[in-house]
């Protein structure tokens, strides 16, 4: 795996005195989980805002991500997934750390065995339509925390933070 370890309860413990954000774990009773092989991941964010359309989200898992995590903003959309196992593997291919998608995935058991970060509200079988709708490096804000591209994320199995700063080498 490419990235370092790290515990996000730590990462807020060494840094009492800067401004981190911690992802409430659940907004309207969603709740995020983790669905990649990498359970802790992060890196500088890149953000996109789209609604049951992943249209974006394939074009910007397809570009280089080499310490990036990809946010994406999918109005917590249950009705559709904003990322499969082919999408996923791009990113692998592409050097993402992960994805975190205030949505759902698809093909869950493949991407379970992907070298990938992945957090998301549930999983669905229905793929999105592609119509190439969706918002790239805008301000996102969901689960209490504001998201921004060139940000810092960190997510593990005890939540998900956000700083304007690196923290930890990646």
């Amino acid at each position: 795996m490419a990235t370092t370890a790290f515990v996000t309860c730590d990462l807020l413990d060494d840094h009492p005195d800067l401004k981190i954000q911690v992802l409430i774990p659940s907004m309207d009773g969603k709740f995020f989980s983790s669905y990649g092989a990498r359970k802790s991941f992060g890196g500088q964010i890149v953000t996109v805002k789209c609604f049951e359309d992943n249209s974006r989200v394939k074009e910007l898992l397809a570009t280089d991500g080499t310490g990036k995590v990809l946010v994406v903003d999918g109005g917590a959309s249950m009705r559709c997934a904003l990322m499969g196992d082919m999408i996923a593997e791009s990113a692998v291919k592409n050097h993402w750390n992960g994805v975190v998608i205030y949505g759902c995935v698809r093909d869950v058991d493949a991407i379970a065995e992907l070298d990938l970060g992945v957090h998301a509200l549930a999983s669905i079988p229905q793929k999105s339509h592609r119509k190439g709708i969706g918002e790239v490096d805008v301000t996102l804000y969901f689960g209490g925390v504001t998201f921004n591209s060139g940000n810092y994320i960190y997510a593990d199995n005890n939540g998900i933070v956000v700083a304007q700063e690196k923290l930890v080498d990646l």
